[in-house]
């Protein structure tokens, strides 16, 4: 494997049962079940492994009424990733779902962009609509980690590694950002939640957890840039990511799948 191509990993770790009328900012006619699952993802080359975010554990999972389906743990043990020797943990954004699990990567670097820390702790945070989404434990760990030496910080477009970069595209939360991966088959797109669902990009719906809606339809041009097709964006909580990925080894089927693979598509009835 060459230095600046990687392998991606989706690893399934949680699971809400909603309807389709929860997912989209003024409803959804047809109203039928429409579940998200929850993703961290894992990105690994040659000489390193970075992680993409950092889920929410059982108490979490309690006080939200999720579920965990496996702990992050055990997805990454599944791939032989072991979190205590990770350096590199990308945080798209400081919602509770991605940044929680403070200590499960206890050397690791956190990339985070600035304007998300600074919409984190500031005046926003005092509305009791844009601070839902966040936990005042997940923000504070991130806080400590920054007087610890262990957050870059970064401004828009930024280059991780070779063959990894950051994107700020904001809009359900102000300082969101997405992952675009070199692999195999090109670049590739981890959105997280530049769009929870493929219907959000595919249509040009809204998902209405949102700080602004303009800038996640902005976004959504902004990520069909960076992705060779359609076919190589992935979004942050859509279980067909699950059904249209191969698994990253047999056994693994739902839980841990393999991204930077080919996408089966569904094709119409």
């Amino acid at each position: 494997m060459a230095d600046d191509v990687y392998d991606i990993y989706a690893i399934r770790y949680g699971h809400h049962h909603r309807k389709s009328s929860e997912n989209f900012i003024g409803g959804d006619p047809h109203d039928i079940p429409q579940p998200l699952d929850y993703f961290v993802w894992a990105i690994v080359g040659a000489h390193s492994t970075f992680i993409v975010d950092t889920g929410f554990d059982e108490i979490m999972a309690q006080k939200r009424q999720r579920q965990v389906t496996n702990p992050i743990r055990e997805g990454l043990k599944a791939i032989e990733i072991d979190p205590e020797r990770v350096e590199n943990v990308i945080v798209t954004h400081l919602h509770y779902d991605h940044a929680g699990n403070h200590e499960l990567f206890p050397r690791a670097r956190y990339h985070l962009q600035e304007v998300e820390m600074g919409y984190a702790t500031g005046r926003c945070m005092c509305h009791t609509l844009l601070r839902f989404p966040f936990e005042v434990d997940d923000v504070v760990a991130m806080v400590r980690k920054v007087f610890a030496g262990r957050v870059e910080f970064h401004d828009g477009a930024s280059q991780i590694a070779p063959g990894i970069t950051v994107h700020r595209v904001g809009g359900h939360s102000k300082g969101l950002q997405c992952v675009c991966v070199k692999t195999k088959r090109g670049d590739v797109v981890i959105a997280s939640d530049a769009t929870h669902l493929y219907a959000h990009i595919e249509t040009g719906r809204v998902f209405p957890v949102t700080y602004n809606v303009g800038d996640v339809l902005e976004g959504y041009a902004t990520i069909k840039k960076l992705a060779p097709t359609m076919g190589h964006i992935v979004p942050g909580h859509d279980p067909l990511v699950l059904t249209r990925y191969p698994a990253a080894r047999p056994g693994l089927e739902g839980w841990v799948v393999r991204i930077d693979a080919e996408p089966k598509i569904d094709k119409p009835a």
